[in-house]
Parts: C-alpha cells; structure tokens; sequence
C-alpha cells in the first residue's frame, strides 16, 4: 500500500494504517514543500511529524514536536535575541542538527530519513516526494511568503491568493514510490485527510507523479479532510474560502478529479455522496485516538478491497 500524507491530519491515517498492514508493506509518501532553512538547519516538518508518530515519540497534545520535550535551547536563543518564531525543541533540534549535518556531506534526504527511522523503530518505509528541493509559496495581498512564515510565524492569517511550488518541475519524484504505485500487487493507493492544497499537491506537482496515479491499477482512494463544513485540523476551510471553493467535502473530492477512483467521507456529509463522481464509503473520519485510527484505516483497507472486486 502507498500512502500520500501531509503532516498531523495525515499522520493520524498513517498509524492506523501502520497497525493493519505489515512492515514495509505500508510506503508512506510526505510532503516536503513544506521544508525550509532556519537558524542554518534544514527543518522537514511533515516528514518529522510522521516519523515521530510512527515511531511513538510525538506530542499528540501538540500535534506536532516530540513528547516530553524540553525547551532549554529556545529560552537562551530568546536571551541572545535569536529568532523564536519557530520553535524547535531539545530533543527535536537533535534531529535538524544530524540531518543537516549528514546532507552537508552528500547524503540524500530520503537515506537520512530512512537510517532515522531504522533507529526509531519505524517499520513502515518512510519516503520523502523527492530528494529534489521543492518550497511552497503562498501568494498574499502583500506579496509572496514562504510557506512557513505563512503557517508558523502569521499563523495563516494573510489571505490566500494561491499557493506556488519552487523548484517542482525540476525535482524528481523519489523512484521507489512510484515504483510501489505501479506494482500490480499493490492494494491501494490512499491520499490522506491531508490540506489538499499545500500536502498533497506539492506532491502530486512533481513530474510525473499524476500520471503514476493515472497508470496504477490499485485504486487510488481519498480520504475526506472536511466534516460538516469545516476543517478537521489546519487552515484547510479557510485557504478554500479564500480560494473561492465552497468547505464541502464534495470540493475536496471534485480537487482529486482524475485521479481517484474512491472516496471516503465522514457520516455528516453522506448527502454528498451523490454528488461525487467516484464510488464512496460513507464512515466515521474522525480520529481521536488510536483506536479511531485502526478503524478508519480498516474502513478504507475494506473499500480498497471492494473496489479491486469491481
């Protein structure tokens, strides 16, 4: 099974998905649009956050970050007058110090996040979009921002006017999930209830990564981010508002247009589902604990299952 994720709403899928298929059965797919250079380090945060989750390390009150962190390096960054917007905790930096090290001296992205997770004890195999840099940008009334200043330090308040991503049509999708997309004996291929538009388009903007899913012949399946109106976690209502779309889930659906063969959507929204033009399974998509997870990741295994009979 291959799996597209953004960050903490991705994540969420990911180890419920993790809990029913085996080792490294599961490819997990992470956004890196969103990775950028602070303090002289290289950040990957979605690609942490799913690392950490995986491995049982994340702060799940956060969402974001590792458990039981400590701050000590913020407090006397803040004393030398250093930036602040962007917090990196102890155990956290010890992560962007190695990996910025280790890509200094040649290696890959996708082999320093592959030895991380081997040391973490995460068996799914964890794969970044690419090794290629790619940068989200976000288009604002008052110019272009990097995503992060965006996200992190104007906690998304500008007005999305749209979103660009640097330096994807040159970047190359990582080899290996793409060659699991195409495996005939692949079950599936889930697009998380990741922000469509600043997780998962990065991905699918790299060449050739849309025509993979075109070509595979394991349905690709979607799995709803919106319920009732609204966001399960992010700015994803918000960016589509500002984006002229209407907060449905019928939206989001209608955004993978082409490219998915099913769709999950939670049980508020089930009158929607004659509006989408791929089969949909209708199901609780909220996922509060890890029991949640397990479920929802069965519910789209079993419809994955469903629509390979068909």
């Amino acid at each position: 099974m291959v799996a597209l994720s953004g960050g903490i709403g991705g994540a969420k899928l990911a180890l419920g998905l993790s809990r029913l298929v085996p080792g490294e059965d599961l490819v997990i797919v992470a956004n890196t649009g969103d990775d950028f250079e602070h303090l002289g380090l290289h950040i990957s945060p979605d690609v942490d956050t799913l690392m950490y989750t995986l491995a049982g390390l994340a702060n799940l009150d956060a969402g974001w970050g590792r458990a039981g962190e400590t701050w000590t390096f913020m407090s006397a960054l803040e004393r030398l007058g250093g930036e602040t917007w962007f917090l990196l905790g102890d155990g956290d930096l010890a992560t962007h110090v190695e990996r910025t090290r280790r890509l200094a001296a040649g290696e890959a992205l996708s082999a320093v996040t592959a030895d991380f997770c081997r040391r973490l004890g995460v068996a799914p195999r964890l794969l970044p979009m690419s090794d290629d840099p790619v940068r989200t940008v976000v288009e604002t009334p008052q110019g272009e921002l990097d995503f992060q200043r965006y996200f992190v330090e104007r906690s998304c308040e500008p007005v999305v006017r749209s979103l660009r991503f640097a330096g994807a049509e040159q970047a190359r999708p990582h080899p290996e999930w793409l060659r699991e997309a195409a495996r005939p004996d692949t079950a599936a291929i889930v697009i998380c209830p990741s922000n469509p538009f600043i997780s998962i388009d990065p991905i699918l903007a790299l060449p050739g990564a849309r025509e993979a899913l075109r070509a595979a012949t394991a349905p690709v399946i979607a799995v709803s981010p919106v319920v009732a109106g609204d966001a399960i976690k992010g700015p994803t209502a918000k960016m589509m508002r500002e984006l002229g779309l209407p907060v449905t889930a019928h939206a989001v659906a209608a955004h993978y247009a082409g490219l998915i063969d099913g769709y999950v959507l939670d049980e508020a929204d089930a009158s929607e589902a004659d509006q989408i033009a791929v089969p949909c399974r209708t199901t609780a998509t909220l996922m509060r604990d890890e029991s949640d997870k397990v479920r929802l990741a069965a519910e789209v295994l079993r419809f994955a299952e469903a629509l390979n009979r068909g």
